[in-house]
């Protein structure tokens, strides 16, 4: 009998299912309508970025180019968790398969993957215009640019290739209860009867390694900027130089915080509320404020959406 049960309890549950943020609330209604105002400005601020920039002649430059490869994954990544656990709130079911829960763990993490390698790139691009103004057509052609696209998409895939087939085969004889709106690797090997420690510490390495390599094109690229931007005689070309390189670093700062709290803190500094909240921030947040920043503190971004934007009267239009 004890073997029975036993046997039954390591076998694959058929679906986990996912408490999410709306079991944690006071109020879930009106944090459920949050969370979807949210969601409609992230999508609207990416989708309205990413056809601005493709239909504006001026912004069709390396540095514009990878931002609208930057709201295209952000748009990805929001709709990969958020869509769900909204339909999940208002229809009372909570559950998701083990296949569907590997395809959404495959897919964030792919995606997350590959927007830090794209942050990377972007801080090359910036390195370029300011360190090698004249060659800068040159190293970033079209062509670079796409190979750099591609790379980064490959690069983030790999980490999902990776890590998502060997989460979803460990045996699962706890309680199917994700502490989580979405099946993300630390909350999903929890539930796992086997040791996981080994595959936890195999794991770190590869974050880190995936942390590090970017981290390093970034401070190097940044590193020759500000020595750069340092020999500078014009007041104005400082200022113009800095200015194109703050919406980035703002962007690092929030998306690898996060990253960092979630992949490479140890465990006694997390809790399924901390880790939730965090996960809030760079999967709804995050997505939210990247195309306010590079809107915001871009004046080029900016005339553009006037232009895309504004209505000309009628009679004007008649009498030309």
């Amino acid at each position: 009998m004890d073997v029975t049960r036993w046997t039954a309890n390591r076998t694959a549950p058929s679906a986990f299912i996912l408490v999410g943020l709306f079991s944690q609330s006071r109020h879930p209604a009106l944090l459920g309508v949050v969370v979807s105002v949210v969601f409609l400005l992230a999508f609207s601020g990416n989708a309205v970025l990413i056809a601005v920039i493709r239909s504006d002649v001026r912004l069709h430059t390396p540095m514009y180019f990878f931002i609208s490869q930057l709201s295209l994954m952000d748009l990805a990544y929001i709709t990969v968790t958020v869509p769900k656990m909204l339909v999940d709130q208002m229809t009372g079911l909570n559950t998701i398969s083990v296949s569907g829960c590997g395809v959404q763990m495959f897919l964030y993490l792919t995606l997350g993957g590959a927007e830090f390698f794209l942050l990377a790139a972007m801080s090359y691009d910036r390195y370029a215009a300011i360190c090698h103004p004249l060659r800068y057509p040159v190293l970033l052609s079209r062509k670079a640019c796409l190979v750099l696209t591609l790379g980064c998409w490959v690069l983030g895939s790999v980490d999902g290739f990776m890590l998502t087939p060997v989460t979803m085969t460990f045996p699962f004889c706890k309680s199917r209860e994700i502490h989580h709106f979405f099946c993300e690797v630390p909350a999903v090997l929890k539930l796992s009867c086997s040791d996981t420690s080994l595959y936890k510490t195999l794991m770190y390495l590869c974050c880190v390694l995936m942390l590090l390599i970017p981290v390093t094109v970034i401070s190097t690229s940044y590193a020759l900027v500000l020595l750069t931007v340092h020999r500078m005689k014009s007041a104005e070309g400082r200022k113009k130089a800095l200015a194109t390189c703050s919406s980035h670093m703002t962007v690092v700062l929030l998306f690898y915080g996060a990253a960092i709290y979630t992949y490479m803190l140890p465990g006694s500094y997390h809790t399924p509320e901390k880790d939730m909240v965090v996960s809030v921030f760079y999967t709804i947040l995050t997505p939210v404020l990247n195309p306010l920043i590079y809107s915001l503190q871009n004046s080029s971004v900016t005339r553009a959406l006037k232009k895309t934007f504004t209505v000309r009267p009628f009679f004007q239009e008649t009498m030309k």
